[in-house]
This record gives structure tokens, sequence and C-alpha cells, in this order.
């Protein structure tokens, strides 16, 4: 699986103009399911994010996690991120999972987050959304589960 973690101090996600996920503090997660996942890719990607330190402790250094702060977490579904762009200039999306995987792993994520004590919102699974942030620091994080 493939992640854009964006710290934020507030982010939310609408759909034809309303608002249907929205977090304050916390990380806005933009996912992408590749052909290989698995339950399992999913659980270890929400583990990792759970504890990757990325807001600040009382002396200002990125110290802290999100679940150690007690932030949200903005869960929305970005095919994109399988984008290749190797060759042209339009990009092909062949090595994003299907549909069917790909929207079944992007709700499991979500679950996974939430098991590990995160308040979650979330996107719609293939619908065209708006999303609204305010980057903190900026601080952007790019994951890959096969890096």
């Amino acid at each position: 699986m493939r992640a854009l973690l964006q710290r934020v101090t507030d982010a939310s996600v609408s759909v034809e103009g309303e608002i249907i996920g929205q977090i304050g503090a916390g990380l806005l997660i933009l996912v992408c399911a590749m052909p290989e996942d698995d339950t399992a890719t999913a659980e270890a990607l929400a583990l990792k994010i759970s504890k990757l330190r990325l807001f600040k402790d009382e002396a200002g250094k990125m110290n802290l996690s999100l679940v150690q702060t007690g932030g949200s977490a903005l869960v929305v579904s970005q095919f994109t991120l399988a984008a290749d762009t190797r060759r042209g200039t339009r990009p092909g999306f062949s090595y994003a999972a299907k549909p069917e995987l790909a929207h079944a792993l992007y709700e499991h994520f979500a679950s996974a987050l939430r098991n590990l004590e995160i308040p979650v919102q979330s996107g719609r699974f293939g619908a065209d959304m708006s999303v609204a942030l305010t980057n903190d620091g900026p601080v952007t994080l790019w994951l890959d589960t096969d890096a």
C-alpha cells in the first residue's frame, strides 16, 4: 500500500458540496492499495502510521505519535498514488489494485486505525471528492509498504 501523510491542524473531505468527514489536529492520510496488498499489509501500514513520531513535544521536536497526541485521522482513497509516469505525459494507473480489492483494503485500513484507538473520519471510496486542509509544518511523508 502507498500512503501520503500530511500533518494538519484541520482537514475535511466533501462530496457534492457536503462535508462527509472532518477532523481537527492530526493526519490527513491519502491511501492507495496495490494489487499484491492484503489485509495484513493494511494492518501493518496502520500500525506504522500510529507509531510515527510526527508531532511536536513540549520542546518543539517531532517526538510524539498520533496516538500520544490524541489526534485524529482523515483517510481518503487516492488511486492516483499508483500513477506510472515513466512514459509520455499521460499517467497510467495499472499499478493500482482493482476497485473491489482496493475498496475492501481501504475500509480495512481505516478499521485497523480505529482498532489502534485513533479517531477516524473518511472519504467515500470512488467518489469525486474535494479535500481541504491546513498543513501543519508543513509535514508531509510518503510511505510505501514495498519500500
